[in-house]
């Protein structure tokens, strides 16, 4: 079973955090939801979310197959500036790790240095189209290699069933889409 990292900071877009969170768990990936801040995350929207332990007891607990970034300006800027989470980025992605971000948060991707040559997508307006030397393409998911990108809260469903399906297989990603009656 792969095992995910889930990195919420206050400030979070909750959609992006909870729908992932929940159709990995659907697709058989080990999550675990680790909170960058203290104690209760206040999500953007006030939605108050309780990760399953602090970052510092994560990063304890690792190597991680996959680590997942929600945007959300206010959490994203907190992770972009946290050295743990950019060491964390590099350390995983260098390892052949997912790295996967959404909305606002490929911004903490390009301050990690992980975009350079890379195709990138992300909430409109939040990066320059060529930002940290990547090419940004405006896709609703885009993969290059091990890095997964996506625009917002409307393509979070999208971006958490590319995960499944890197993590678990088309079969699986199929069987977790069919259950949520997308059609």
């Amino acid at each position: 079973m792969k095992k995910a990292l889930v990195l919420l900071a206050n400030g979070c877009e909750e959609m992006e955090a909870v729908t992932t969170v929940d159709i990995l768990r659907r697709g058989g990936v080990e999550v675990t939801v680790a909170g960058v801040n203290e104690g209760v995350i206040q999500a953007s929207r006030g939605v108050r979310l309780v990760p399953d332990q602090a970052l510092d007891a994560a990063l304890k607990n690792g190597p991680w197959d996959m680590v997942v970034l929600p945007g959300g300006m206010d959490g994203t800027r907190t992770l972009t500036e946290d050295p743990r989470v950019q060491a964390l980025l590099r350390e995983t992605h260098g390892a052949g790790g997912i790295v996967a971000a959404i909305c606002a948060a490929p911004m903490a991707l390009e301050r990690a240095g992980l975009l350079s040559g890379c195709r990138f997508t992300a909430y409109p307006g939040v990066l320059k189209p060529d930002a940290g030397g990547g090419t940004y393409t405006g896709s609703r998911v885009e993969v290059d290699g091990n890095l997964v990108t996506s625009r917002g809260p409307g393509t979070a469903v999208d971006f958490a069933l590319t995960l499944v399906e890197i993590a678990a297989g088309r079969m699986m990603r199929e069987k977790v889409r069919q259950s949520l009656v997308m059609d």
